[in-house]
């Protein structure tokens, strides 16, 4: 039997027992659901994932995509969940029912989706970026844009993509060359090139709408002169019904490591100059309006990194326990002792510890993003509002950037523990290393992730943002101090938040300075660092809830809990504490290192 996608009892815990999701019953916005409903979307996630999507996990890795005449084939195996995926309704979990949404807060919703994305992230990219193209419209489309697009990409019957990267720009979006040209109609001619575009060109469904970034004639140079444009594979009439193709062309598709099921297109516009499109918002505005979907992409992509991890420690646990090998310390000079299952043994205890370490806390820091998004939109108190508006801030490029390498890291320690068998393709993990790895490259590379933390959110904010996230935090710790059990962790967790908050003060004075060439050069360091203090914030505020519950009869669930924060914080922490005192924001030799002497 196949190991379990995900731990339910945890996605539970998290819901119920750390963020008390079903008080969103309370808002105006849910009240017409209850918990029931809730755990009833969740299960149904659970069973589609299981039966129907999962299936299909290493055979469209097996058999990748065609390229042919323009045309991209991806695997057959796809298409009956993908038709599931439309006719359930799950592109638009969070979006309004009027438009083929659900309605569901953000905080289920993740729980369904990492059911979902957990078990291929490949045919999750479909619904994903069907509901990133509809989100810009439904915020900044005109009335019959809406009429003509938004349905259809949220529920999923057409696909979506984002057409923004560009072989000379890559990273650097203000340097595109893709053109624009305003027609008599008010529509757009489009001219351009575009790389590293998921599922660009797919068989899947009936129509793809892109939204292309592209510069009107005569606009500004760099990010101030983008606008955004809809751009149908197949142009739409003014009825809904599809016309003649638009003059939008595959070229390639890339061989890459991973995601081998997933079609990376080049994309050419305008070849023959006919292709058009729709101007998305005002001119000029395309940056803004692609932003407005950026936090909700770079979280799908932490859950993208976070599932590959969740899902490599459960394969690996189950592995640790069926197999065996070598004798156990306690008969290790008796060579006539049975041989035991691999999970005795300390070295894979610590393994294993450290990727439950992981996996749990960075359920609950996913989760606790989305659960930000809730309180932002439901509160009716500003300064609230404020607050979470905040948190999000300052989270989601550690949610983006830490979770794709700390959950590429677990899947590299689960391989570890299946030894040579898991450098193999008779078992799962060498995929899941392999899949997770895009996480820390696409939508904003850790790097640029790093620069926006150090640059926006903490120098940024004028380190309001942090103040924030520190307070937050401290709520935890006076928590855990009053409990005999956690009083030694919090005191040691509590050093490392005075410890950030001063190397983060020093960082934002050297941004402002003629050092701050040596302040970004230590910013991915300190964004790292960050994410270890948030992972200790987690992991502890899991430890109170479990320490009042070790009487209960889920007694080792809970201290399962407590061994977890017990580990990160007594193990890790201190060499978090460490590079913290190695950041230099003077004089940083990165910085400082010519060309020429690489």
């Amino acid at each position: 039997m196949a190991p379990r996608l995900t731990d339910q009892r945890d996605i539970d815990f998290v819901l119920y027992e750390q963020f008390k999701a079903d008080s969103f019953l309370q808002s105006d916005k849910y009240k017409a659901f209850n918990r029931k409903m809730f755990d009833m979307v969740v299960k149904e996630a659970k069973n589609l994932a299981t039966k129907e999507i999962f299936p299909t996990y290493a055979e469209c890795d097996k058999d990748g995509v065609r390229f042919e005449n323009g045309a991209v084939n991806v695997s057959e195996c796809l298409r009956k969940p993908h038709q599931l995926l439309v006719e359930g309704e799950w592109g638009a979990l969070t979006e309004s029912q009027d438009y083929g949404g659900q309605g569901l807060p953000f905080t289920i919703a993740q729980a369904a989706l990492e059911y979902l994305i957990g078990a291929n992230y490949v045919l999750m990219t479909y619904p994903i970026l069907g509901h990133g193209a509809g989100k810009m419209i439904n915020l900044y489309g005109t009335p019959k844009q809406k009429e003509l697009f938004l349905q259809k990409l949220y529920t999923g019957v057409w696909g979506g993509t984002m057409l923004l990267t560009e072989p000379g720009a890559g990273s650097d979006v203000g340097a595109l060359t893709t053109s624009a040209k305003k027609r008599d109609d008010g529509l757009y001619d489009i001219t351009g090139s575009k790389i590293f575009i998921t599922n660009g060109e797919q068989n899947l469904t009936q129509n793809i709408i892109h939204p292309v970034l592209a510069r009107i004639e005569g606009a500004p140079a760099g990010t101030k002169g983008i606008s955004l444009f809809i751009v149908p594979k197949i142009w739409v009439n003014e009825d809904g019904s599809l016309g003649e193709p638009n003059d939008v062309v595959c070229t390639g598709v890339e061989k890459k490591m991973g995601l081998h099921g997933s079609p990376t297109c080049s994309m050419s516009l305008g070849s023959k100059g006919k292709c058009m499109g729709y101007l998305l918002g005002k001119p000029n505005q395309g940056m803004e309006v692609m932003f407005h979907m950026m936090n909700e992409v770079r979280l799908e992509v932490g859950t993208q990194a976070f599932t590959s991890a969740n899902l490599a420690y459960q394969h690996a646990l189950d592995y640790a326990k069926l197999r065996l090998q070598g004798r156990s310390i306690e008969n290790i000079a008796d060579h006539g002792a049975a041989q035991v299952p691999i999970i005795r043994h300390p070295d894979v205890k610590r393994m294993l510890l450290k990727m439950k370490a992981y996996v749990e806390g960075l359920r609950s820091l996913i989760y606790y993003v989305a659960f930000c998004f809730d309180k932002e939109e439901t509160s009716k108190d500003e300064a609230e509002i404020l607050k979470y508006s905040n948190l999000i801030g300052i989270l989601t490029p550690v949610v983006k950037a830490y979770t794709s390498e700390k959950g590429f890291d677990v899947c590299v320690e689960a391989m570890q523990v299946f030894g040579g068998y898991g450098y193999t393709k008779e078992y799962p993990v060498e995929q899941m290393v392999r899949d997770c790895k895009i996480a820390s490259i696409y939508e904003g590379a850790n790097g640029i992730q790093a620069m926006d933390f150090l640059g926006r959110k903490v120098a940024g904010s004028k380190g309001q943002m942090l103040k924030t996230l520190v307070h937050e935090i401290n709520l935890t710790l006076e928590a855990a101090k009053k409990q005999d059990r956690l009083k030694g962790l919090a005191e040691k967790l509590e050093s490392g938040v005075a410890l950030l908050e001063t190397t983060c003060t020093n960082a934002s004075r050297a941004m402002f300075s003629a050092h701050a060439a040596s302040a970004f050069a230590s910013a991915h360091p300190l964004l790292e660092a960050t994410g270890d203090i948030i992972m200790g914030w987690m992991l502890l505020w899991r430890a109170v809830i479990a320490d009042e519950k070790l009487q209960s009869k889920d007694a080792s669930f809970y201290k399962g809990k407590i061994k977890a924060a017990e580990f990160f914080i007594l193990t890790i922490l201190p060499a978090t504490l460490g590079r913290l005192t190695a950041i230099t924001y003077e004089n940083n030799p990165a910085a400082d290192m010519d060309e020429d002497l690489f």
